[in-house]
């Protein structure tokens, strides 16, 4: 094993959590659309499902803990399993085991003596747990600390944005996606995991979407769009489900990219659960950018967004 796999899957770690966060990939800011009937206590039989999501946001954000379990696919470059509870009420926090089941990306990490990982996210940095094999190879260390701000400075563009995803990836920014995407539709009503929900679908331009809804710089912006085109995204399809007490039970989001197509679908449950997630000891922690320079990468970037699951 040489250094080139663990740098290839230590940048990957970073940006395939973006990409595909813990629930979907979100835009965390404003949502677009005309609201029309409804109220925010409740449902309403002649609630448009533009109000209706609204709702669903505030109630989905209010709950601020859930259970979450999701699967993720991008071509042939990764197949991956997450599953473990949340937090986002005081900034996103909580644990996640991640198992990549094929692609690339499992292979690499089959490599490095184990094809699952723990996840886990703190406000100012999210800490993934690696093998003993991988240790050997990292001065001895199992978790890698991804400091939100560093990666921003590290990607450009693209970095800001998984700075932007890491720390405001949650449940209801999905709900956000489907609102903002100004395309949002009532398909009917159905079961799941057996409740009662109402099936919504639409479709988002990505670009535009990260333009409104990120807090990113205009040159920032620039870049991330320079990057999601030479990914190959350009829209997003999004269907969630959301059940009676108006909170988000299921979420789909496919998108087409260079590297093969995205489809990742999460549930969500147990929302108010108790979550806690302790910072992982120091002395068994090294730096994701200390990593990168023993690697010899440091100031090559994080990778466009999109490529660096299977570089």
């Amino acid at each position: 094993m040489t250094s080139t796999t663990v740098r290839r899957v230590t940048l990957s770690i970073a940006v395939v959590t973006a990409l595909t966060g813990v629930a979907a990939c979100g835009a965390s800011g404003s949502s677009g659309g005309s609201d029309k009937g409804g109220k925010d206590s409740g449902r309403t039989v002649n609630m448009s499902p533009v109000a209706a999501l609204r709702n669903a946001e505030k109630s989905t954000d209010k709950a601020e803990s859930a259970k979450v379990r999701s699967t993720t696919t991008i071509g042939s470059v990764m197949g991956m399993s997450a599953d473990g509870a949340l937090s986002w009420g005081d900034g996103l926090t909580g644990n996640l085991t991640i198992t990549y089941t094929g692609g690339t990306m499992a292979e690499s990490m089959r490599k490095l003596g184990s094809s699952s990982m723990e996840a886990r996210y703190l406000p100012d940095a999210y800490y993934a747990k690696m093998s003993d094999k991988f240790a050997q190879q990292a001065g001895g260390k199992h978790w890698i600390r991804y400091d939100y701000d560093a990666l921003a400075k590290l990607g450009g563009g693209s970095g800001a944005f998984m700075k932007d995803q890491m720390q405001n990836t949650t449940p209801n920014q999905s709900v956000k996606l489907l609102l903002a995407s100004g395309d949002v539709k009532k398909v009917g009503e159905e079961k799941v995991s057996g409740e009662n929900a109402t099936h919504y679908a639409g479709t988002a331009n990505v670009a535009d979407l990260a333009g409104k809804s990120s807090n990113l710089s205009a040159k920032q912006m620039d870049d991330l769009k320079k990057q999601l085109t030479q990914a190959g995204v350009t829209t997003e399809t999004v269907d969630i489900w959301v059940n009676d007490q108006n909170l988000l039970v299921k979420a789909i989001v496919k998108a087409d990219m260079a590297a093969g197509k995205m489809t990742q679908t999460a549930y969500y449950s147990d929302y108010g659960t108790k979550v806690s997630a302790e910072k992982p000891p120091a002395s068994d922690t090294r730096d994701f950018t200390d990593l990168m320079k023993s690697t010899g990468t440091v100031g090559s970037g994080a990778g466009s967004v999109g490529s660096g699951t299977g570089s």
